[in-house]
């Protein structure tokens, strides 16, 4: 079995008004430090039993499901 770990974030530019808020929040509770936040996903895929996914299997997965390819971007790892 592996696994499949897949970090989606927003492309450079994209607003992340999640991200604003959390910062918002944490600068009124005195975490004067932050200087911005970005919010994103992480999602693990397991495979099937011995199966190992390939980069371009998992590279369609994201394109096609997992990240909006006009507004995010994704990096993973195979283990």
């Amino acid at each position: 079995m592996a696994k499949v770990r897949i970090h989606v974030t927003f492309k450079d530019g994209v607003l992340d008004p999640q991200g604003k808020t959390v910062a918002a929040a944490l600068d009124k509770m005195g975490y004067k430090n932050v200087d911005s936040v970005r919010i994103g996903k992480y999602i693990e895929i397991e495979t099937k039993g011995a199966g190992k996914m390939g980069e371009k299997e998992v590279d369609e997965i994201c394109d096609k499901l997992l990240a909006n390819p006009n507004t995010e971007k994704y990096s993973f790892t195979i283990e």
